[in-house]
């Protein structure tokens, strides 16, 4: 079995999607510390040519406690999504895919949402099911009870406890690992380098600008388009 394992994001960049795609299973790690001013609650969508951050109000924001701890402001929440989702919609109602994008954006959104994880695994699932993607999606919170191992060691026990044959990650944490201690479980290691040009158009000439959130991709590009953008990466 393939798998990887990353801490989820809100509406990742389309590199996130293309590690989900390669493993047969997608562990979410979600049983870590939240980080502030990180992104996992944090993007960009593009807005009158230009990146535009957007950011899920957090009660109490700590990084004391754990991502799936992490809740919602809902004190604010329901305006943010109000004016969010208006932005969203000014900015791509022409792009050629809006309507069935837009309408699962909303879904993923939903004010009764109180979880941060909730919304991050909502997003996340909504893509592997518009891009009807195979990959069977897990998280660390609800099935390892591995908490008091942490970075390698943990990861390790997890692919051990999957019978995993390799596990992948994408390049930027490739100082993270050590691949002999790998092969000493007889676990191949693998790094994925999105090869995808920053400059690519979508169908209507646009600009793709493959690191904002998977968002920008989905409004420009049919699924059928999406599914060979994620095939292009380098293994190494």
């Amino acid at each position: 079995m393939k798998i990887a394992i990353m801490q989820p994001y809100i509406f990742p960049y389309i590199g996130y999607f293309q590690l989900l795609n390669v493993v047969d299973k997608f562990i979410v790690y979600d049983d870590v510390s939240f980080i502030k001013q990180g992104w996992i609650n944090r993007n960009y969508i593009l807005a009158n040519n230009k990146p535009l951050l957007f950011t899920i109000p957090i009660a109490n924001i700590s990084s004391f406690k754990k991502i799936n701890e992490t809740t919602i402001n809902q004190a604010v929440y329901q305006q943010w999504q109000d004016k969010f989702l208006k932005t969203v919609q000014l900015n791509y109602q022409k792009a050629p895919f809006f309507n069935p994008v837009f309408e699962g954006i909303k879904k993923v959104f939903d004010s009764n949402a109180d979880s941060l994880t909730t919304i991050l695994l909502k997003s996340l699932q909504f893509v592997i099911d518009y891009l009807n993607l195979q990959t069977q999606v897990e998280s660390t919170s609800s099935v390892y009870c591995n908490c008091d191992l942490s970075g390698q060691e943990r990861i390790l026990d997890i692919c051990k406890k999957e019978k995993a044959s390799s596990y992948y990650n994408l390049i930027g944490g490739k100082s993270l690992y050590n691949k002999s201690d790998f092969e000493r479980e007889s676990i191949a290691l693998y790094f994925i380098r999105p090869s995808i040009n920053i400059n690519t158009t979508g169908q209507n000439g646009e600009e793709m600008h493959s690191h904002l959130s998977m968002i920008h991709v989905l409004m420009h590009n049919s699924p059928e388009t999406v599914r060979q953008l994620l095939k292009q990466y380098e293994i190494s």
